[in-house]
């Protein structure tokens, strides 16, 4: 990134010879990420983040097609907000977090013009059917463009495969290791899009802006790396993961594992529980205390007192939800660090309920 950030600071919309060279450098992570996401290098848009991303998918559909929308009831609010705008209908998922297929199927009619639905949830994990989503989008609302939230799972799963189905697509830098403040939507060949941005005709008309050179070229490399090292990754993280949830639920009564352990129906780097008996925000503040990051819901919202919405939707109430906390792992993660995250666990879990602060 860094020669982009200093020496070649052209603007790649111009036309003299530092601009060309950031526009062949646009042009190269064009192609870089074209490849990872399974789409033609004229199908990606570069964004400032899979938010970004996501509105631009279902307002810019919407903007031309119109009609009805259907959103998974655990989208990440960069989808749900949208949605909402639109009137979407909101499809129920499962005590696993795994869309009700059934229920969804009902929803579907030929007026639906766009469906959202996650790949991975940002809060547990789960990983969505796409391949069977689509196949009921297809017969039920079969001009409906298919869109999906793949910010989470970029760097545990293989998107050419996992969303091989879907017409629009939204990922995120940061996610796999890259810089934060940069992302991408796929928008396959033939669907209806208008911008819901106005400005001028970069991106082939479809997002106005200068781009980001050194955070797309980074984007790019980030992609790289992560595909390389996918599989070695998935496996450590896994096994890190099954150790954390041994170790920390065969220690403390009233703790459930939310999702499947040890399934790929969840990504192995997410780890969320429901915490009986103790305040969320105590837990939170004693572990960051002790040098455990965690979070109480998505990043975006973790400071809100509000229940997370997706644990709702999968059916928690709403004094479980306020216990639970998630804990993420990636390629830095050691097997000292997740020992050193049970230990306190346990220990903070045990003072908050013996009288500690929060205790109830």
């Amino acid at each position: 990134m860094m020669p982009f950030l200093t020496s070649n600071f052209g603007n790649p919309s111009g036309a003299h010879q530092v601009s060309r060279s950031a526009m062949a450098a646009v042009d190269d992570a064009r192609e870089r990420m074209a490849f990872h996401l399974g789409c033609e290098p004229g199908e990606v848009v570069f964004t400032s983040g899979g938010t970004e991303a996501d509105n631009l998918a279902i307002l810019g559909v919407h903007a031309v097609r119109g009609g009805a929308a259907i959103c998974s009831a655990i989208e990440h609010r960069a989808v749900l907000g949208p949605s909402g705008e639109i009137g979407a209908k909101v499809a129920p998922v499962g005590r696993d977090g795994i869309l009700d297929l059934d229920r969804f199927e009902v929803l579907l009619t030929p007026e639906i013009a766009i469906v959202s639905v996650m790949t991975v949830n940002n809060e547990v994990g789960t990983v969505q059917p796409l391949a069977e989503i689509s196949a009921l989008v297809r017969k039920g609302a079969p001009g409906a463009v298919i869109h999906s939230d793949a910010v989470q799972a970029a760097a545990w799963l293989d998107l050419r495969d996992a969303c091989r189905d879907v017409d629009a697509l939204s990922v995120s830098a940061h996610k796999v290791g890259g810089p934060k403040g940069v992302g991408a939507l796929v928008l396959r060949d033939g669907v209806s899009y208008s911008p819901p941005l106005r400005g001028g005709s970069h991106e082939r008309g479809r997002r106005p802006g200068t781009h980001n050179v050194a955070g797309i070229v980074g984007m790019a490399a980030a992609f790289d790396a992560a595909a390389k090292a996918r599989e070695e990754e998935r496996v450590k993280a896994l096994a890190l993961r099954d150790r954390l949830v041994r170790g920390i639920v065969g220690a403390i009564d009233g703790v459930e594992e939310i999702g499947r352990s040890g399934s790929d129906a969840n990504v192995p780097g997410i780890l969320s529980l429901v915490v009986s008996g103790v305040d969320q925000q105590d837990l939170l503040l004693s572990l960051d205390e002790k040098g455990v990051c965690a979070a109480g819901g998505s990043a975006c919202s973790s400071g809100a007192v509000q229940p997370s919405h997706v644990l709702i939707a999968m059916g928690y109430s709403a004094e479980e939800a306020r216990g639970a906390v998630r804990l993420s792992l990636g390629h830095t993660t050691t097997v000292g660090e997740i020992d050193h995250a049970i230990g306190t666990v346990v220990s903070s879990v045990d003072a908050l309920r013996s009288g500690g602060r929060g205790a109830r």
